[in-house]
Protein backbone atom coordinates (compact mmCIF):
# COMPACT_ATOMS: atom_id res chain seq x y z
CA UNK A 1 0.00 0.00 0.00
CA UNK A 2 1.57 3.15 -1.22
CA UNK A 3 -1.18 5.58 1.18
CA UNK A 4 -4.47 5.79 2.75
CA UNK A 5 -6.65 8.26 4.15
CA UNK A 6 -10.25 8.05 5.97
CA UNK A 7 -13.44 7.44 3.88
CA UNK A 8 -16.57 8.06 5.45
CA UNK A 9 -17.12 6.82 9.09
CA UNK A 10 -15.55 3.43 8.89
CA UNK A 11 -14.10 3.03 5.28
CA UNK A 12 -10.60 3.65 4.04
CA UNK A 13 -9.28 4.67 0.94
CA UNK A 14 -6.37 2.96 0.24
CA UNK A 15 -3.85 3.75 -2.58
CA UNK A 16 -1.62 1.04 -4.00
CA UNK A 17 0.89 -0.65 -6.12
CA UNK A 18 -0.40 -3.76 -7.49
CA UNK A 19 1.17 -6.55 -9.67
CA UNK A 20 -1.78 -7.30 -11.89
CA UNK A 21 -3.34 -3.58 -12.11
CA UNK A 22 -0.41 -1.51 -11.26
CA UNK A 23 -1.16 1.86 -9.25
CA UNK A 24 -5.42 1.39 -8.06
CA UNK A 25 -7.56 3.13 -5.88
CA UNK A 26 -9.72 0.77 -3.85
CA UNK A 27 -12.35 1.29 -0.75
CA UNK A 28 -11.58 -1.28 2.75
CA UNK A 29 -14.62 -1.36 4.41
CA UNK A 30 -15.56 -1.27 7.88
CA UNK A 31 -11.32 -1.77 8.06
CA UNK A 32 -11.82 1.73 10.57
CA UNK A 33 -13.75 -0.75 13.67
CA UNK A 34 -11.94 -2.50 16.54
CA UNK A 35 -13.32 -5.90 14.89
CA UNK A 36 -12.05 -5.42 11.54
CA UNK A 37 -10.68 -8.24 10.52
CA UNK A 38 -8.56 -6.65 6.87
CA UNK A 39 -7.21 -3.74 8.98
CA UNK A 40 -4.21 -5.28 9.91
CA UNK A 41 -3.03 -6.73 6.38
CA UNK A 42 -3.85 -3.33 4.67
CA UNK A 43 -1.13 -1.56 6.99
CA UNK A 44 1.29 0.64 5.32
CA UNK A 45 4.52 -1.13 3.48
CA UNK A 46 2.81 -4.48 3.68
CA UNK A 47 2.34 -6.73 1.06
CA UNK A 48 -0.72 -8.70 0.61
CA UNK A 49 -3.25 -11.10 -1.65
CA UNK A 50 -5.66 -9.03 -2.20
CA UNK A 51 -9.41 -9.99 -3.72
CA UNK A 52 -11.01 -7.23 -5.11
CA UNK A 53 -14.84 -6.61 -6.54
CA UNK A 54 -15.75 -3.48 -8.87
CA UNK A 55 -17.94 -1.29 -7.28
CA UNK A 56 -20.15 1.24 -9.10
CA UNK A 57 -17.50 4.01 -8.65
CA UNK A 58 -14.16 2.15 -7.80
CA UNK A 59 -12.86 -0.87 -6.32
CA UNK A 60 -13.48 -2.58 -3.27
CA UNK A 61 -11.56 -4.58 -0.75
CA UNK A 62 -13.10 -8.04 0.12
CA UNK A 63 -10.37 -9.87 1.12
CA UNK A 64 -6.89 -9.27 2.37
CA UNK A 65 -4.36 -11.41 3.41
CA UNK A 66 -0.74 -10.10 4.22
CA UNK A 67 2.12 -11.42 2.45
CA UNK A 68 5.13 -9.93 4.47
CA UNK A 69 4.54 -7.09 6.48
CA UNK A 70 8.15 -5.98 7.27
CA UNK A 71 8.00 -5.65 10.40
CA UNK A 72 11.43 -4.79 10.64
CA UNK A 73 10.99 -1.39 9.22
CA UNK A 74 8.42 0.07 12.00
CA UNK A 75 11.02 -0.81 14.59
CA UNK A 76 13.34 2.27 13.61
CA UNK A 77 12.20 5.17 12.84
CA UNK A 78 14.77 5.67 10.25
CA UNK A 79 13.18 3.27 7.82
CA UNK A 80 10.14 4.03 8.24
CA UNK A 81 11.57 7.64 6.86
CA UNK A 82 13.60 5.64 3.94
CA UNK A 83 10.34 3.61 3.22
CA UNK A 84 8.25 6.44 3.14
CA UNK A 85 10.64 7.90 1.02
CA UNK A 86 10.38 5.37 -1.73
CA UNK A 87 7.03 4.97 -1.80
CA UNK A 88 6.29 8.62 -1.99
CA UNK A 89 9.07 8.80 -5.22
CA UNK A 90 6.26 5.86 -6.99
CA UNK A 91 3.66 7.70 -5.80
CA UNK A 92 4.47 11.04 -7.16
CA UNK A 93 5.87 9.63 -10.50
CA UNK A 94 2.98 7.00 -11.65
CA UNK A 95 -0.60 7.12 -12.64
CA UNK A 96 -3.34 4.53 -12.76
CA UNK A 97 -2.69 3.68 -16.33
CA UNK A 98 -2.58 -0.63 -16.04
CA UNK A 99 0.40 -2.60 -15.13
CA UNK A 100 3.97 -2.41 -14.60
CA UNK A 101 5.86 -5.48 -13.29
CA UNK A 102 9.11 -4.03 -13.04
CA UNK A 103 8.15 -1.28 -11.28
CA UNK A 104 6.16 -3.61 -8.94
CA UNK A 105 9.04 -6.04 -8.41
CA UNK A 106 11.64 -2.74 -7.84
CA UNK A 107 9.30 -1.80 -5.14
CA UNK A 108 8.98 -5.21 -3.49
CA UNK A 109 12.65 -5.83 -3.47
CA UNK A 110 13.69 -2.19 -1.97
CA UNK A 111 11.23 -2.71 1.10
CA UNK A 112 13.10 -6.13 1.39
CA UNK A 113 16.71 -4.52 1.07
CA UNK A 114 15.59 -1.61 3.64
CA UNK A 115 14.88 -4.80 6.30
CA UNK A 116 18.31 -6.02 5.79
CA UNK A 117 20.79 -3.77 4.68
CA UNK A 118 22.97 -2.71 7.23
CA UNK A 119 23.45 0.95 4.68
CA UNK A 120 19.92 1.15 4.43
CA UNK A 121 21.21 4.51 1.82
CA UNK A 122 22.62 2.12 -0.64
CA UNK A 123 19.42 0.02 -1.36
CA UNK A 124 17.91 3.98 -2.06
CA UNK A 125 20.19 5.38 -3.98
CA UNK A 126 20.22 1.90 -6.43
CA UNK A 127 15.87 2.32 -6.11
CA UNK A 128 16.62 5.98 -7.21
CA UNK A 129 18.60 5.09 -9.97
CA UNK A 130 16.92 2.12 -11.34
CA UNK A 131 13.24 4.01 -10.62
CA UNK A 132 14.61 6.79 -13.25
CA UNK A 133 15.69 3.99 -15.74
CA UNK A 134 11.96 2.51 -15.65
CA UNK A 135 10.41 5.92 -15.88
CA UNK A 136 12.15 6.58 -18.92
CA UNK A 137 14.29 9.69 -17.42
CA UNK A 138 17.77 7.39 -17.08
CA UNK A 139 20.24 10.55 -16.48
CA UNK A 140 23.37 10.26 -18.76
CA UNK A 141 26.40 9.88 -16.74
CA UNK A 142 29.13 8.86 -19.28
CA UNK A 143 28.53 12.04 -22.33
CA UNK A 144 28.27 15.16 -21.90
CA UNK A 145 24.40 15.75 -22.17
CA UNK A 146 25.37 18.58 -24.41
CA UNK A 147 28.30 18.27 -26.79
CA UNK A 148 28.32 14.82 -27.04
CA UNK A 149 32.28 14.31 -25.35
CA UNK A 150 33.34 11.56 -23.75
CA UNK A 151 33.43 12.84 -19.80
CA UNK A 152 36.61 12.26 -18.59
CA UNK A 153 37.75 11.80 -14.88
CA UNK A 154 37.50 15.20 -13.55
CA UNK A 155 34.66 17.28 -11.53
CA UNK A 156 31.79 17.96 -14.05
CA UNK A 157 28.27 19.18 -13.77
CA UNK A 158 25.21 18.27 -13.72
CA UNK A 159 22.13 19.93 -15.37
CA UNK A 160 18.81 18.64 -14.68
CA UNK A 161 17.29 20.04 -17.86
CA UNK A 162 19.87 18.33 -20.14
CA UNK A 163 19.24 15.36 -18.04
CA UNK A 164 22.54 14.76 -17.50
CA UNK A 165 26.43 15.35 -17.06
CA UNK A 166 27.77 18.18 -18.40
CA UNK A 167 31.30 18.74 -19.41
CA UNK A 168 33.63 21.66 -17.62
CA UNK A 169 33.23 23.48 -20.57
CA UNK A 170 29.39 23.00 -21.39
CA UNK A 171 28.34 23.45 -17.85
CA UNK A 172 30.52 26.52 -16.61
CA UNK A 173 28.35 29.27 -16.25
CA UNK A 174 24.88 27.75 -17.20
CA UNK A 175 22.18 28.79 -14.49
CA UNK A 176 20.80 26.37 -12.89
CA UNK A 177 23.59 23.57 -12.77
CA UNK A 178 25.49 21.72 -9.99
CA UNK A 179 29.04 20.80 -10.10
CA UNK A 180 29.52 17.08 -9.16
CA UNK A 181 32.79 15.58 -7.98
CA UNK A 182 34.60 12.51 -9.61
CA UNK A 183 33.63 10.58 -6.84
CA UNK A 184 30.26 11.00 -6.72
CA UNK A 185 29.79 10.21 -10.52
CA UNK A 186 31.73 6.81 -10.45
CA UNK A 187 29.03 5.77 -7.46
CA UNK A 188 26.34 6.85 -9.16
CA UNK A 189 27.55 5.68 -12.97
CA UNK A 190 28.11 2.21 -10.60
CA UNK A 191 25.07 2.04 -9.51
CA UNK A 192 23.51 2.26 -13.72
CA UNK A 193 25.38 -0.10 -14.65
CA UNK A 194 25.69 -2.81 -12.08
CA UNK A 195 23.09 -5.73 -10.71
CA UNK A 196 22.20 -4.99 -7.05
CA UNK A 197 24.55 -7.50 -5.55
CA UNK A 198 27.62 -5.62 -7.03
CA UNK A 199 26.09 -2.43 -6.28
CA UNK A 200 25.38 -3.22 -2.15
CA UNK A 201 29.02 -3.59 -2.09
CA UNK A 202 30.37 -0.03 -2.30
CA UNK A 203 31.55 1.26 0.46
CA UNK A 204 30.29 5.23 -0.63
CA UNK A 205 31.74 7.62 2.24
CA UNK A 206 29.12 9.81 3.54
CA UNK A 207 30.39 13.01 2.00
CA UNK A 208 30.03 11.59 -1.34
CA UNK A 209 26.48 9.86 -0.24
CA UNK A 210 25.42 13.07 1.03
CA UNK A 211 26.26 14.70 -2.53
CA UNK A 212 24.70 12.21 -4.53
CA UNK A 213 21.60 12.39 -2.31
CA UNK A 214 21.54 16.06 -2.56
CA UNK A 215 22.09 15.40 -6.67
CA UNK A 216 19.67 13.06 -7.30
CA UNK A 217 16.71 15.27 -5.50
CA UNK A 218 17.56 17.83 -7.30
CA UNK A 219 16.44 16.02 -10.61
CA UNK A 220 13.67 14.75 -8.99
CA UNK A 221 12.51 17.38 -7.88
CA UNK A 222 13.16 19.53 -11.24
CA UNK A 223 10.87 15.99 -12.88
CA UNK A 224 7.91 16.67 -10.97
CA UNK A 225 7.83 20.22 -10.74
CA UNK A 226 7.39 20.57 -7.38
CA UNK A 227 8.80 19.28 -4.01
CA UNK A 228 9.15 15.73 -2.07
CA UNK A 229 7.45 15.89 1.42
CA UNK A 230 9.81 12.99 2.85
CA UNK A 231 13.01 14.05 2.28
CA UNK A 232 12.46 16.83 5.28
CA UNK A 233 11.46 14.32 7.66
CA UNK A 234 14.27 12.01 6.65
CA UNK A 235 16.70 14.61 6.99
CA UNK A 236 15.29 15.58 10.93
CA UNK A 237 15.36 12.07 11.60
CA UNK A 238 19.10 11.12 10.69
CA UNK A 239 19.97 14.44 12.74
CA UNK A 240 18.27 13.01 16.04
CA UNK A 241 20.11 9.87 15.15
CA UNK A 242 23.43 11.65 14.98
Amino acid sequence: MLRHSDWGEADRLLVMFTRELGKVRAIAKGVRKLRSRKAGHLEPFTRSNLLLARGRDMLIVTQAEAINTHMALGENLTLVAYANYIVELLDRFTYEEGANLALYRLLCETLERLTRQLDPSIAVRYYEIRLLDLLGFRPQLFKCAKCGAEILPQDQYFSAEQGGVLCPECGKGVPGVRPVSTSALKYLRHMQRSAYADAARAQIPTDVNREMEILIQHYLTYLLERNLNTPAFLRRVKRDDE
